[in-house]
């Protein structure tokens, strides 16, 4: 098994590698999606939740009422810690779950964990190796106008917010760059997953040509 952290700065394309990468064999688990699973009715998690946050964070089918609770951790720094406290074991114990299930089924299994924070929470040291998609800032700025129709200033408050894609660039280990036409990218995405296939064969102790 390798374990890959994947992330990537704003309209740099990461589903679409992400996709590309699954079509070529990886399992793919993506922390979003288990931050919701988390927090499903009947998870222990929510009942943390509810615990620390009161019944106005349920919704009326006994779910979790996320627009309530933005409200209150939005401007409350330590209800957010507390929030943080009790999905990030969650998620986390999850995607250990997860990633086992995948190994049973194929030891040489090549799991590429999906981060959006990957570098932001240092969490990079979790995993055998990671990978960056990768666009230069003024292209991320251009396709988020284009796409979202962002005014310059809105386009650049987004990517403020985030760590810059230059520093997220210096700590990956390996980048694939989404800068150009996405006739280009399949390219790129076929020669970081040659090195994923023999970063696994070497886990097996095999040669590689």
């Amino acid at each position: 098994m390798l374990s890959v952290g994947l992330t990537g700065g704003i309209a740099t394309g990461k589903s679409t590698v992400v996709d590309m990468l699954r079509a070529k064999g990886a399992d793919v688990i993506d922390l979003d999606e288990l931050a919701r699973v988390v927090v499903e009715p009947g998870r222990p998690a929510l009942d943390e939740v509810r615990r620390r946050f009161g019944e106005v964070v349920i919704a009326a089918d006994g779910t979790l009422d996320r627009a309530a609770l933005g409200r209150i951790v939005f401007d409350d720094e330590k209800a957010r810690q507390d929030l943080e406290g009790i999905l990030h074991p969650a998620i986390s114990a999850e995607e250990r779950r997860r990633s086992a299930e995948f190994a049973r089924k194929n030891p040489r299994a090549i799991i590429i964990i999906d981060v959006p924070l990957l570098f932001e929470l240092s969490l990079d040291g979790a995993f055998d190796t990671t990978i960056l998609i990768y666009a230069p800032r003024a292209v991320q700025e251009e396709r988020l106008m284009a796409r979202d129709g962002f005014s310059p200033q809105e386009a650049q408050k987004r990517l403020d917010a985030q760590l810059g894609i230059e520093a997220k660039k210096a700590r990956a280990g390996h980048v694939i760059d989404n800068n150009g036409p996405l006739r280009a990218l399949p390219s790129e995405v076929d020669r970081v997953w040659k090195k994923l296939k023999a970063a696994e064969a070497e886990h097996f102790g095999e040669k590689v040509a």
